[in-house]
């Protein structure tokens, strides 16, 4: 019989709410949060209602401004850039650091605020926290020779980030670019994560760092945050649509650029005999639900190893653990080994479920499809944005999971019988961030590889972004702009030598690092 489960003490929204209150009362009222401009938490903007994708209970929604609002905004944050500029780099040094110790005490609030907000279970939801306070310690350490010979920009640096990393992306990028001599901006993402960010930015502010964190439609909020003279970098994580309109209006003014957009990441298998460590890593492809844009949502396996690639792929698929990430046996049990939990909202999951159904009648192979009762819930719970893991076999080109990523646990197959069939169904999307080649041969991966359009190809072992520095960026479509990791994060949001060509992705030019 299942046991009955429970919340675990202490970790309800309205626990997690009361400290931040504690913790932040500037920038918290009883009810909403604040808006961060000009210096100051503004009670100003459209709180708007919003749901917890865990149970489907009421959270903290963005409070969105309008565009004239906005634009007041970025205007003072270039009075606040020209100030911050010229401060010497030890000041800013010590006002980030302190800032990371801060977080650092507040990591466990920060790390329940995005298992409520975006729904991730506890282990990565302190991984995401921990990401971003080593990551950006790492640049205080050692940033001096970064910036020799480099000064900030023009303009502050606008923000505009998807919902998935708020702390590890959002908040990382956020402090290396204050560090680096900008006043920085972020727009709240419209799915989630505005309380994580504003405590997030409640303890920046605190130290003296020039940040700024509106919310608001992207439509209404792109003249300021894009358009607007005052910014001096537009830096954008997200889908292509958006991305490309970012893209067209950056190259349009000639705006220093970093702009990070999906790509449909694949594995290949080829000549390959190495189960047991496809077995292995098969189960950590899946973490966060796939809901990452370094995820591994297509397979291409030459045809004559499809039954041993099942053999190895189906157990590892069947241990996946999904369900409420603070549902516990007993009151003070540890946080529950998940995973994943739901998706980011109930619409991404009916989409997801309507996309699987559509697939398999267009004559899409279900190889795998995981039951809901195998799930860990509270009993009587919302269910309405969790996905169980699917995998499908040759999904019909009509199929966007035929083409597109897919942001969820959706697994998809296509067969090969030739190396040109392999690196055309691998390059199906015209860019990616990052894909795997499994061979058991090293010259047939070192042959093959180049010709694998993404910016990170690894040989049997996944890829990510990476941390501290490793670089990163995008090929084809998947990436406009500056590159960025290591030294690169710092020369997309500073000045260099007149005539410097950073290397990225650009329509007058590529340069590979």
């Amino acid at each position: 019989m299942t046991p009955t489960l429970i919340l675990k003490t202490g970790t309800s929204w309205p626990d997690a709410w009361r400290r931040c209150l504690a913790v932040a009362p500037e920038a918290f009222r009883d009810d909403r949060v604040l808006n961060l401009w000009n210096g100051a938490w503004q009670e100003d903007g459209r709180a708007l209602p919003a749901v917890s994708p865990v149970d489907g209970s009421p959270i903290a929604g963005p409070p969105r401004l309008d565009g004239t609002t906005a634009h007041r905004a970025v205007c003072a944050a270039l009075d606040q850039h020209r100030a911050w500029c010229h401060l010497p780099l030890e000041e800013r040094r010590a006002r980030i650091a302190a800032t990371l110790d801060a977080l650092t005490e507040h990591r466990g609030l920060l790390a329940l605020l995005l298992v409520w907000e975006i729904g991730k279970p506890w282990r990565l939801a302190q991984a995401d926290v921990d990401r971003a306070i080593d990551g950006v310690r790492w640049y205080v350490d050692g940033v001096e020779p970064m910036l020799a010979g480099r000064s900030p920009l023009d303009g502050p640096v606008s923000n505009i980030a998807s919902w998935n990393y708020p702390m590890s992306v959002l908040v990382h990028a956020l402090l290396v670019q204050a560090l680096a001599g900008n006043a920085v901006i972020a727009k709240t993402p419209t799915d989630g994560g505005v309380a994580c960010l504003t405590l997030a930015c409640a303890l920046a502010a605190r130290e003296g760092v020039p940040v700024t964190l509106v919310s608001g439609s992207g439509g209404e909020l792109s003249q300021a945050l894009v358009r607007a003279p005052e910014i001096g970098c537009v830096s954008f994580v997200g889908g292509r649509d958006t991305g490309a309109a970012v893209a067209t209006a950056v190259a349009d003014l000639g705006k220093r650029h970093v702009l990070e957009q999906e790509g449909l990441n694949t594995w290949g298998i080829w000549n390959y005999s190495d189960w047991d460590t496809l077995t292995a890593v098969i189960p950590k492809l899946f973490d966060y639900g796939k809901q990452r844009c370094t995820a591994y949502p297509r397979f291409v396996v030459q045809r004559h190893l499809f039954d041993a690639f099942l053999a190895a792929y189906l157990p590892a698929v069947r241990t996946l653990r999904v369900g409420h990430p603070l549902a516990v046996e007993q009151p003070d049990d540890p946080y529950p080994q998940l995973d994943f939990g739901p998706v980011i909202n109930a619409a991404k999951a009916k989409e997801l479920k309507d996309q699987v159904a559509e697939a398999i009648d267009r004559g899409a192979v279900p190889l795998h499809r995981a039951a809901p009762d195998d799930a860990r819930f509270l009993p009587g719970q919302d269910t309405s944005a969790y996905v169980q893991p699917v995998t499908l076999l040759n999904p019909p080109p009509s199929s966007p999971l035929h083409h597109a990523e897919p942001f969820g646990p959706v697994d998809t197959i296509v067969l090969v019988d030739t190396e040109a069939e392999l690196l055309a169904a691998m390059n199906a999307s015209n860019g990616a961030l990052v894909a795997t080649l499994s061979t058991d041969d090293r010259a047939t991966y070192d042959r093959l590889a180049p010709q694998i359009r993404a910016f990170k190809v690894g040989h049997g072992a996944p890829r990510s972004r990476g941390d501290r520095d490793e670089l990163f960026g995008g090929l084809g479509a998947s990436w406009r702009g500056a590159f960025v990791g290591g030294d690169l994060l710092v020369r997309a949001v500073t000045r260099g030598p007149q005539g410097e060509r950073l290397p990225g992705n650009f329509p007058e030019y590529q340069l590979l690092p």
